[in-house]
């Protein structure tokens, strides 16, 4: 193997905007995090009640849920058209774009009436909304992670997307802050106020994503006339085997989430084990090692290989599923802050660390963004009706239920980290450690020519 098997990688040295390219991303990713995820902590503490009719809590509950499910089931479309357009006119682009559409739609929400103002019209105004954030959610991540990646030096590309992926526990901090703060307010400003403040995050988000670089990948991909002309149909009819990997591989992580944090969420509420105080904070503090958590899993990627990472935590999480929920039914509240920083630090954020540049290295470079969109936001259609089905599995089987949902997310995880290659291992690194020592930065920068790629293209 030559290192023109890592040159769809991109400069072996990354680029001089590398790291602000990465950071760049990774405020956008903050801004559409606390968009899309508020919305979930909102749906567990606020929604039942405010946009659906009053009587039973429990379908209340639901049908907050069912809505929240939505706009994942909106995310494949948004990655369809996301990836479309990456590959077709570029990832920056699609970056701003996207970031302008959510931050509108999360400042509708904020300022949509109640069931107890307009009746129907209000689920019906909140779906709509939900909706657009699903679309603009669902082509965010293939553009912010492929242009961190595509910058990014060949031995830290687990690093330099490890602080895309950071983002959202950053951004899932700040809902969950705010949330905290707005508690006290009362009435419906308890939920309103977070919305209607991110419209702040968006205009700051904005300026800096506008002065991103265009990434050197894409770049050469249209210099060599190698653009797709249909990149999704592309990357479906010949990247379909690493799609269906990349769904198994995100379901372990995605609606892992959705148990352990969005439905944990409204179980601790509604069994009084914990108040929404509580709740909220003891996610803060998960949120805040989260952070440096996914930086710190990534980087481990780039030393021992994705693979290994993925494997140890899925089993992991296989074994955690009853132990997560015997933590907090004890009712102590430190146990339950323990519950939330395992589930989230370890569990999710280990996976979102190995996927940012996992996902990438799977696809070829001209169908990059459509391959590992679609891979990645197919899988948010299970996340997002998980807690939906969970409380249906609590209603039907107790805690239990959800417990053995969660194991089963790692356990698919498990499988399909087994079927999936390994694109990092010690071949890979080796080939980078040596270009990493040329004098030349630019020396392993042309195209790809061997028959890794050949068998991609």
């Amino acid at each position: 193997m030559s290192t023109d098997a890592l040159g769809m990688r991109g400069p072996v040295h990354g680029t001089p905007d590398a790291k602000r390219v990465a950071i760049g991303s990774s405020v956008g990713a903050v801004i559409e995090t606390y968009d899309f995820i508020g919305f979930g902590t909102a749906a567990a503490l606020y929604f039942g009640t405010a946009f659906f009719p009053s009587g039973d809590p429990m379908v209340g509950t639901l049908a907050a849920f069912a809505t929240l499910g939505v706009g994942f089931a909106a995310r494949p479309l948004g990655g369809i058209l996301g990836g479309h357009l990456g590959d077709r006119i570029g990832r920056k682009p699609v970056l701003v774009a996207s970031l302008i559409v959510m931050g509108l739609a999360t400042f509708a929400i904020g300022l949509l009436p109640t069931y107890a103002a307009v009746g129907l019209w209000a689920p019906a105004l909140l779906v709509t909304v939900r909706i657009v954030q699903g679309l603009a959610f669902g082509a965010e991540w293939g553009g912010a992670i492929l242009m961190s990646y595509e910058h990014a030096p060949w031995r830290s590309k687990g690093r330099y997307t490890g602080i895309v992926q950071a983002g959202f526990p950053v951004g899932l901090l700040l809902a969950n802050l705010v949330f905290l703060v707005s508690v006290h307010l009362g009435g419906d400003w308890a939920w309103r106020v977070p919305f209607l403040a991110s419209i702040v995050l968006v205009a700051v988000g904005l300026v800096i994503r506008s002065k991103v670089p265009e990434s050197p990948v894409f770049e050469d991909v249209k210099e060599s006339g190698a653009v797709v002309a249909s990149p999704v149909l592309e990357s479906v009819r010949k990247d379909w085997r690493d799609i269906l990997r990349g769904i198994g591989l995100r379901i372990a992580e995605t609606a892992g989430y959705a148990v352990s944090i969005t439905y944990m969420i409204s179980y601790l509420h509604a069994t009084g084990l914990a108040g929404k105080s509580q709740t909220l904070l003891a996610l803060c503090v998960a949120s805040a090692i989260g952070i440096v958590a996914t930086v710190a899993w990534a980087d481990l990627t780039d030393r021992v290989g994705r693979r290994p990472v993925y494997l140890g935590v899925c089993g992991f999480a296989v074994l955690f599923g009853i132990p997560m929920f015997l933590l907090v039914n004890t009712g102590l509240f430190v146990l339950v802050i323990a519950t939330f920083v395992i589930s989230y630090a370890v569990c999710q954020n280990a996976l979102a660390g190995a996927q940012g540049a996992w996902f990438p290295e799977l696809f070829a470079a001209a169908r990059r963004a459509s391959g590992a969109s679609l891979a990645y936001q197919i899988s948010a259609m299970v996340a997002g009706f998980t807690p939906f089905a969970t409380t249906l599995l609590y209603v039907w089987l107790g805690w239990i239920g959800p417990a053995l949902l969660f194991s089963a997310y790692g356990a698919i995880g498990l499988v399909s980290a087994l079927l999936t290659r390994e694109t990092w291992g010690p071949g890979e690194r080796r080939i980078a450690a040596a270009a990493d020592r040329t004098p030349d930065p630019g020396a392993a920068a042309r195209p790809v020519a061997d028959t890794r790629e050949k068998e991609l293209l």
